[in-house]
Parts: structure tokens; sequence; C-alpha cells
């Protein structure tokens, strides 16, 4: 049995996650969940799995579920200490992180400290300390294991080469809601319209990301740190099908693509699997019935967070932490509805204009700029 422990249980990639696991529950204990806010979904999630201990996000969702969970022998913790608890647990096999959001940084790094291997979904943590977590999980002999359907692609197309023959790496985007929208088009953009992703399902956050493209901005960051690429090694492209989730261009003009459905349980089962190729249960790959696949050049003109994203790791430094902390406010606004669609990219682009770049960071500057940041960028509208 593999030991498990899985951040942001009641999400999107968390509820997938134990999915997978319903399918193979010869395989894999449940030893920990943690949530937000679905206090209910998470109670049910309890009494499928039987963890032995979960995390919320504060004391009285703690005391809340403690007294729907009478009788039952699960430790309920709260808060930051309360993840990172879960983290130290023993016997612990893998740490699945699916938190969304820079909240995701400290678990990961306290799960590298306890030299646990970690099924990564929260790009935020590299987007913020890559450099940092990368060297700690070599040193800490930690896997690094993504989950996200790109980057589960590349780590895919790469087994069995040598990463200095490798040319390029190509994301694949869908383009979200609005491809083939102008400028003029997206003015008035409505959250719903925004929600609406013509693909994946996805929580909130990430589809408005999607719709921005930025979605597509922190995922060029993430495989700068995962793979140990320059930033001139890694391009985007627009696959509406989304069937090919990432290509890697070797230097000899050969390009591995991996291929497969929309369905995020399937790098989620080779992530948690691995090194290991096991059957499942979910529908396979029909490529007669695709017929055909298209690609296309990004409109950084009209979705210009893609470009903030690769001026971010160009400068580098804490500009990372800085675009992901602007856009993290000013998507949690636009879901609001205190701003337009469009103020995104303006707010993202204010913050970086006035950051003053900092190098030689640790996880505290991280976190430190990380809230001047949301400070101003909240008073930036008020």
């Amino acid at each position: 049995m593999k030991n498990i422990v899985l951040l942001g249980s009641t999400g999107s990639i968390g509820t997938q996650t134990l999915d997978v696991v319903r399918n193979h529950l010869d395989e894999y204990n449940i030893v920990a969940l943690s949530c937000k806010s679905s206090i209910d979904i998470l109670e049910k999630q309890i009494r499928e799995f039987l963890p032995q201990a979960v995390a919320v996000h504060d004391e009285q969702q703690a005391l809340e579920l403690r007294k729907k969970l009478t009788g039952l022998n699960v430790e309920v913790l709260w808060g930051l200490e309360g993840l990172t608890d879960l983290t130290k647990l023993n016997k612990i096999d893998l740490v699945v992180n699916a938190i969304v959001g820079i909240a995701g940084l400290i678990p990961t790094m306290s799960a590298i400290q306890e030299k646990k291997d970690i099924a990564l979904a929260n790009k935020e943590t590299l987007v913020t300390a890559g450099k940092i977590v990368m060297e700690q999980a070599k040193k800490n002999n930690v896997k690094i294991l993504p989950i996200d359907s790109e980057h589960n692609a590349i780590f895919q197309c790469l087994l069995g080469n040598n990463l200095k023959d490798v040319n390029k790496v190509i994301l694949t985007a869908s383009g979200g809601p609005f491809r083939g929208y102008d400028k003029s088009m997206l003015g008035n953009i409505t959250v719903s319209e925004a929600l609406n992703h013509p693909k994946w399902s996805m929580g909130k956050k990430i589809t408005i990301d999607s719709a921005t493209l930025m979605n597509k901005g922190l995922e060029v960051i993430e495989a700068k740190w995962l793979f140990n690429l320059d930033i001139e090694q890694i391009e985007v492209i627009i696959h509406p099908e989304s069937i090919i989730h990432s290509m890697v261009e070797y230097k000899d003009g050969s390009v591995i693509a991996q291929m497969a459905n929309t369905d995020m349980r399937i790098p989620i089962h080779h992530a948690i699997h691995y090194p290991y190729r096991v059957a499942n249960s979910f529908k396979k790959l029909d490529l007669i019935e695709v017929s055909k696949l298209t690609f296309e050049k990004p409109d950084y003109y009209t979705f210009p967070c893609l470009n903030l994203a690769y001026e971010a790791l160009r400068i580098g430094g804490s500009m990372p932490t800085v675009l992901n902390a602007a856009n993290e406010v000013a998507v949690e606004m636009f879901l609001n509805k205190t701003i337009g669609f469009y103020d995104i990219p303006k707010l993202i682009e204010i913050a970086l204009d006035q950051h003053q770049v900092q190098y030689d960071l640790n996880i505290h500057d991280i976190i430190e700029i990380d809230n001047l940041v949301r400070d101003l960028v909240y008073k930036t509208i008020t």
C-alpha cells in the first residue's frame, strides 16, 4: 500500500485524485486530507476514506468539523501549521499538493524537508520559489512529479532521453473561451463567460487564468524550474483540440508529443503510479474520432498576460512572485465583479512596474513580497 497525503482534496484536482484512488483501493491508502472551506465535501471524503488526520483553514471550521465527526478517530487540525503537520506524519510515501495559489508553497517546502516525494499540481510553488524548491528537492533526494497535464506530458516525453539533447519544449494551450477574439470583443466579458472553458473542467481561479492565458504564462515559469530550461527553450502554441498536451523537440529535429483525452485523471494517474504504467478504466484516445489536430500562434496583443509572464521570468528574482501575487488578487477581484476582465493584466503590469526587483531570496522574503504586492493591488483599486 502507498500512503498518500492529499492537500486540497475538495478542489478540482483533489476530487479527481480521489477518483483515481477509488480505482485502486488495494494499492493506495489516504492518510490525510485538507481543504480551505468546503467542510461538507471534506466530511463526506473523510467518511469514505477514513484518513488519520485532516486540516482546514481556521479554528472555527476545525471545531465545526470535529462535531460532525463525533465517533470517528480522525485528528482535525487547522491553519498553516495544520497543513505542514500533515506532511510530517509517519510512513508517508507521497504528498499530492492540489492547493491553489501561493498557499501551497510552505506545505511543499515542509514535505521536501521531511523527504517526502511530491505529486505537484500547485504551480505557484515553482512560479514563486522555483530555484529554492528544486535545489532543496535535489538536496533531500525528493522527486517532484508534475500533475499539470502540460508538465506531466513534458516529463513523459523526456523519459529515457538526455536533457542536453533538448532543443525546446512546446507547451500547448487550448486558447480558452475567447480564442479568436480581438480586444474590442473583450471589453465587457462577464464572469460566467470567462468561466465557460471549452475543453477542461477546472476550478474558478485556474479557469480565469486560462481565459487570460496567464495559466500558460505561469506554466512557462514552472517549466523553466522543473526541467532546468532557458527561457528561449520554452515555446507556447495554441492547440484548440487539447489532445497533444505538450511536446519536446530534440536537437536532431525529432519531436515527441504526449497525447490523451482531456481528462485530468490521466496525468494524475501517471504521477501517483510513477514509475509504473498501470491500467485504468478511463476513456482511451480515438484518433479517428478526433479527426484533426490544429495549431496557432498565441495572440500576445489581445492576451497580454502571457507576455507579462515571459517578461517576469526574463527579469527573474522577485518578479515572478510579484506577477503571481498580483494575478491572484486581480482574479479574485474579477470573480467578485469588482473589476473588469481587462483590468486583470492592467493591475499585474502596475504591480510589476512599481516593484524594485530583488535577488537571492529566501522563503521568508518571498512570503513578505507576496503580502506587500497584494496590499498594493488592493490599494490600487480602492
